[in-house]
């Protein structure tokens, strides 16, 4: 197994659901990136992979339980063409749902 093996390649392409945003809305996911217990720079590449994938339009959610990678994730979504819609917080971390521009 490589160094970013396939730990959770099954769980990254979960299908869609929808999120309650922290203003009360809701936004339908298109697909999931679970980066729990993930550090980086694996949260930033799962990311920047799913929002390469993805059509104009798309939501693409990214579940982040690790502070650091949670910043550089956001910081990083102006280069990746992506529109941060929200980030609520859950019980393991965030869900920070991007819609690719």
């Amino acid at each position: 197994m490589g160094l970013f093996g396939g730990k959770k390649q099954a769980a990254a392409s979960s299908g869609a659901a929808s999120v309650a945003l922290e203003d009360g809305s809701s936004v339908a996911v298109d697909e999931w990136v679970d980066c729990l217990g993930d550090s980086c720079p694996r949260p930033q590449l799962m990311t920047k992979k799913a929002l390469g994938k993805a059509s104009s339009g798309q939501v693409v959610g990214v579940k982040i339980d690790n502070p650091t990678s949670f910043e550089a994730v956001l910081a990083m979504l102006p280069e990746l063409n992506g529109t941060l819609l929200g980030s609520p917080k859950g019980d393991r971390g965030w869900q920070v749902v991007i819609r690719r521009n």
